[in-house]
């Protein structure tokens, strides 16, 4: 047998060269996001690419300008700003010379007015996408506009510039440059990073430990989202009846019925503990009454309250409406109230959590069934507030 006939149909999808934007993301300065774009672009080079240097600040690192070795070097465009002389990225001598890929840094930077025709660097960045030129980029996650105002609350210090999520999201890939706190603060004091005059404030300032978790965190975070999506758009494409526990996702079932509120704090309580996200379905159906609408209303504002993400769904048949969502949205626990119902109607008219219980086990989604409990009526104090 030929080998390539034993290959499943995963493996024998191509295997697609790297994305025409690819970005290098860290936590902050000195992890080395630069090091790695210039290692790719060399990398590439050798493999007979046709790569240039568009801009690359070294912020004087030895090693890092090591890593620019034989490529070639677009000259920077000189500009007189306010009596002082900046270099900027000549983004036309880049379209002129039309590489395979260009090498760009800082993809958050603010251009020196009068430099060119876009105040952003990820402006520029796009005219080189648009020019059919491959770009591999870095940012720190400080720079992302939805992010931003947290690492200013976090470290107290304020971020300038900044660049829109949507622009990172853009990326072909994204790739986390990562490193420990303790692993950076190292690289700092033996003049990794910055020069030994500035060391001592630095790690005193804006990378103390705390800082370093936090914006640590932060990069992780923004990463897992991304790398969610992907693989659920995988899913999509590909394995629309799986369902995979790479994270938590719990949903719970609302209806109308007293005790519900008690079954969606058990199911938030269920998500908290496990991490993971929070998803309340009430599936509306023909015979729903306006007495349950009130209802329904009242436990939409304690899921706010709870944090959790309300869906109205309509469906005829509730116990097939309820899995078909949860297989759909990769959810990996169904949490459901307890029948009211007597052994007569369950036997005559069907029991929902039966039914969920046997077609959530086709599609291996664990299932939780937690008793509707009421508050309890309590008898009024007859002592005063004091």
């Amino acid at each position: 047998m030929n080998p390539s006939d034993m290959v499943d149909d995963d493996a024998a999808e191509s295997v697609n060269p790297t994305g025409k934007f690819r970005i290098y993301l860290g936590a902050v300065a000195g992890v080395g996001k630069t090091w790695a774009m210039l290692d790719e672009g060399w990398r590439r080079h050798d493999r007979g690419r046709d790569v240039v240097v568009g801009f690359v600040e070294t912020h004087r690192r030895q090693h890092t300008a090591e890593q620019i070795r034989d490529l070639e070097v677009v000259p920077r465009r000189r500009v007189e700003y306010r009596g002082a002389t900046f270099e900027e990225m000549d983004v036309d001598a880049i379209l002129a010379r039309h590489p395979d890929v260009a090498l760009v840094d800082e993809l958050a930077h603010t251009n020196v007015p009068g430099s060119g025709r876009n105040e952003k660097r990820w402006q520029d960045v796009f005219e080189l996408l648009d020019a059919g030129i491959a770009v591999v980029s870095t940012v720190n996650v400080q720079h992302l506009e939805s992010i931003a105002d947290a690492v200013e609350q976090i470290t107290g210090v304020r971020v300038r510039e900044r660049v829109p999520d949507w622009v990172v999201r853009k990326a072909d890939q994204l790739e986390l440059i990562d490193s420990s706190p303790q692993q950076l603060r190292r690289r700092m004091v033996h003049g990794n990073v910055y020069p030994a005059d500035k060391v001592p404030d630095a790690l005193a300032g804006f990378f103390r430990t705390e800082n370093l978790v936090a914006l640590r965190e932060l990069a992780l975070r923004f990463v897992a989202d991304e790398t969610e999506d992907e693989l659920l758009a995988y899913l999509a494409r590909h394995r629309k009846s799986a369902v995979w526990d790479t994270n938590e996702r719990i949903m719970v079932a609302v209806t109308g019925a007293p005790g519900t509120p008690a079954v969606v704090r058990r199911a938030a309580r269920i998500a908290l503990r496990v991490k993971g996200d929070l998803h309340v379905v009430h599936v509306k159906t023909d015979s729903s009454s306006a007495a349950d609408g009130r209802t329904v209303d009242e436990v939409r504002h304690l899921v706010e309250d709870v944090g959790g993400v309300w869906h109205d769904v309509a469906g005829d048949d509730p116990a097939r409406t309820l899995v078909t969502f949860a297989r759909d949205n990769q959810v990996t626990q169904i949490v459901l109230g307890s029948s009211r119902r007597s052994r007569l109607e369950e036997i005559t008219r069907g029991s929902v959590v039966s039914r969920v219980l046997r077609f959530a086990a086709d599609d291996g989604i664990d299932v939780h069934v937690i008793a509707r409990r009421e508050p309890e009526e309590r008898p009024e104090s007859t002592i005063a507030n004091s």
